[in-house]
C-alpha cells in the first residue's frame, strides 16, 4: 500500500498478491474504488458491484462493506471525511446540507465527467512514487483536494445533483467587492473557490457567474492575475544578486514555476527573469 492525504482526502495504491476478501464495519467516509489491475467485488447498503478497470465501487458513510479481489490485482482507493465531501457540496450550493449524499453505487469511468475525474485521481497517483512531489505544497494541495471532492459531485448522479448543474444566479456587486478587495489585500493567500464563496456570502456558482458579469474572468482567473501583478512589481524592485524570481514567485502564491513563467511572459511579453535582470 502506498498513500498519499491532502487533509480530509486520500489516495491510495493498494496491490494484492493472492485473493482477498475484506470485510469493514461501519464506514465514516465516502469510498470510491477503482481498480486498475483485475477485478473487485462489493456489496454495499444492498447493493452488488463487480468493479473493474473501467467501473468504480462506491461505499458511502453508516454501512458495512464486503469486498472480495482478484489475486494478481491493484486497485486506488479514495477516502474522502464525510464532513469535508458535505462541506465542499453546501459551499457548492451556497446553503447547508444534511447528508449523506446518497451517492451511486458504481460509477462508469469509460467516459464523460467521471472518466474525467478518474483520470484527475490517477495524477496524485502517479505523484506517489516522488518524496518532494508540489502536490503536498498547501497551495497546491488545497486546490487539489477541492477540485477532486467538487469534481466528484459533479460528474456523478445524487440527490443534489439537479440543483447543483443547474443555472446560476450571479451574486450581487456587493459580494463580488469584498472578494476582490480580499484578493488585493492577500494575493499570496491559498483561496480556494470556496474560501473565496464564503468571503462574498454566495455559492461557488453564484461567485463565478458574478464575476463573469462584473468583471470579466472567473476569480481563480483574477487571483492569478493580481499575482502576476505583484510579482512583476517585486521583480522591478528588487536587486537580481539578492534574490531569485523562485523565491519571489512563492511569496506570491505560485508553486508550480513552469506554469507560472509561461503565464508571465503571455501577461507581460518577457520572462520574468529579463524584468529581474532589467531591474538591477
Amino acid at each position: 500500500m502506498e498513500v498519499i492525504q491532502l487533509g480530509p482526502l486520500t489516495v491510495g495504491q493498494l496491490s494484492y498478491a493472492s485473493p482477498m476478501i475484506l470485510t469493514m464495519a461501519e464506514l465514516d467516509a465516502y469510498h470510491v474504488s477503482m481498480p486498475t489491475t483485475g477485478r473487485m467485488q462489493a456489496r454495499h447498503a444492498g447493493h452488488e458491484v463487480m468493479a473493474d478497470p473501467s467501473t468504480a465501487a462506491v461505499f458511502g458513510p453508516g454501512k458495512p462493506v464486503y469486498t472480495r479481489h482478484d489475486g494478481n490485482s491493484a486497485e486506488l482507493a479514495i477516502k474522502i471525511e464525510r464532513a469535508a465531501l458535505e462541506q465542499e457540496l453546501a459551499g457548492l450550493l451556497g446553503r447547508p446540507v444534511e447528508g449523506p449524499i446518497a451517492l451511486p453505487p458504481a460509477i462508469d469511468l469509460s467516459s464523460g465527467p467521471s472518466h474525467a475525474w478518474s483520470r484527475l485521481v490517477r495524477l496524485l497517483r502517479d505523484e506517489l512514487e516522488y518524496p518532494e512531489t508540489l502536490i503536498c505544497h498547501p497551495l497546491i494541495a488545497e486546490q487539489l483536494r477541492s477540485s477532486v471532492l467538487s469534481g466528484l459531485l459533479l460528474s456523478v448522479p445524487h440527490q443534489f445533483h439537479a440543483e447543483l448543474t443547474g443555472p446560476a444566479v450571479a451574486g450581487p456587486p456587493r459580494a463580488i467587492r469584498r472578494v476582490v478587495d480580499a484578493i488585493h489585500d492577500e494575493p499570496e493567500r491559498a483561496f480556494t473557490v470556496a474560501d473565496l464563496a464564503a468571503i462574498a456570502g454566495t455559492s461557488v456558482r453564484s461567485l463565478q457567474e458574478g464575476f463573469r458579469r462584473h468583471v470579466g474572468a472567473t476569480p481563480m482567473a483574477y487571483l492569478q492575475q493580481e499575482r502576476l501583478t505583484r510579482v512583476h512589481e517585486t521583480l522591478r524592485r528588487s536587486d537580481p544578486l539578492r534574490v531569485t524570481v523562485a523565491t519571489v514567485a512563492h511569496r506570491w502564491g505560485f508553486a508550480h514555476l513552469g506554469r507560472f513563467a509561461s503565464a508571465y511572459r503571455g501577461r507581460f511579453g518577457v520572462p520574468p527573469s529579463e524584468t529581474l535582470r532589467s531591474a538591477g
